[in-house]
């Protein structure tokens, strides 16, 4: 951190967004402030967390309690100073506040740095992205066993939601997609109460929180025998797919692993199907950095972990979208979600 803050001329970097201090800190309450740089390590919290923060926040830290956060931070901070801040996270008031309460303070936009370094995954959050994924695979498993026919759109989300919770998650990644049949065309479809037909095709997207850590996954089953043109589209998402983890290694850009798998659907005559991104990182957010898109400029490299899941949604008609969570390595990629993705059929 302090590399980059003195390659940015940088004195400090106020952290306010949670999610950002919990990676820099361990602390995992709702209020809460860290200002770090050469020479600095301070968190600031309120008296709400003062045995939390003490057993969650390391002695690297000051540990400082004040019902205002920012007049606390600004407290000790004398100009001239550079302070960067989250120009995405801090509000107009509080940053006008900031400068008044920080006297000869020069406040700089730093947006995006500690994302940046949270994209390179060390060991330990590895293992923690794969237990989760394992976990929701698992749940997912024996949701699967109950069946999927007759049942709700619904009832198969909360079905999911409530096993992955009983097997350890704190809760899910995100509100599960369970869609069924044309519903499908909709890549981000809300679960109905609506039974789930035969002799059609099902796309299910789910991911755990464990541990602080997201997975995410996405399959589309069928539940009978389909029509040429639904599984046509399957083995169509299926090739992209796996053309698309093959190019995921260090060194292409996000861009570049999307337009792998675009131009194998846009040939296929799917170009307006397939209107969102290749994929994203995972991390202690579900959708945080490397952006695997047409405007991805991002480098790939080792330690990110990303989903490829290309989609093919023909409105009115079928939707599916297939979906894996990899780890970049060395030479190429790790799958960290492992089920088949042959086309299976659930009844």
């Amino acid at each position: 951190m302090d590399a980059v803050l003195r390659e940015r001329e940088l004195d400090a970097l106020l952290v306010t967004d949670l999610v950002n201090v919990r990676w820099l800190t361990g602390f995992t309450g709702s209020n809460a402030a860290v200002v770090t740089g050469p020479g600095v390590r301070r968190f600031v919290t309120d008296f709400r967390y003062v045995t939390q923060a003490a057993e969650q926040v390391g002695e690297a830290f000051e540990r400082e309690i004040h019902q205002d956060l920012l007049e606390q931070v600004a407290e000790p901070l004398g100009g001239p100073l550079r302070l960067g801040f989250d120009d995405a996270g801090l509000s107009v008031r509080d940053h006008g506040r900031l400068g008044e309460l920080a006297e000869g303070v020069e406040l700089v936009a730093a947006g995006g740095l500690v994302e940046d370094l949270r994209a390179i995954k060390d060991a330990g959050e590895l293992e923690r992205i794969r237990a989760a994924a394992v976990l929701a695979d698992v749940a997912l498993g024996e949701v699967l066993a109950r069946g999927l026919v007759g049942r709700t759109e619904r009832e198969v989300a909360l079905d999911i939601e409530v096993t992955m919770r009983r097997l350890g998650a704190s809760g899910p990644s995100f509100p599960p997609i369970v869609a069924a049949g044309a519903h499908a065309a909709l890549p981000h479809a809300e679960p109905r109460d609506v039974a789930v037909p035969t002799d059609t095709l099902v796309v299910v997207d789910w991911g755990a929180q464990l541990d602080g850590y997201a997975s995410d996954c996405t399959r589309t089953f069928a539940t009978g025998p389909l029509e040429d043109g639904a599984r046509g589209v399957y083995e169509l998402v299926l090739r992209a797919q796996q053309a698309a983890l093959d190019a995921v290694r260090p060194g292409p850009t996000g861009k570049e692993v999307d337009r792998v798998a675009r131009d194998l659907i846009e040939a296929a005559g799917h170009k307006e199907h397939f209107g969102h991104g290749l994929g994203h990182g995972v991390g202690l957010e579900v959708h945080e950095g490397p952006r695997l898109s047409v405007r991805g400029e991002t480098q790939l490299e080792a330690g990110m972990v990303v989903t490829v899941e290309p989609g093919v949604y023909v409105p009115g008609q079928v939707g599916v979208r297939i979906e894996d969570l990899v780890a970049v390595t060395r030479d190429g990629c790790a799958a960290l979600s492992g089920m088949d993705k042959a086309l299976q059929v659930v009844d």
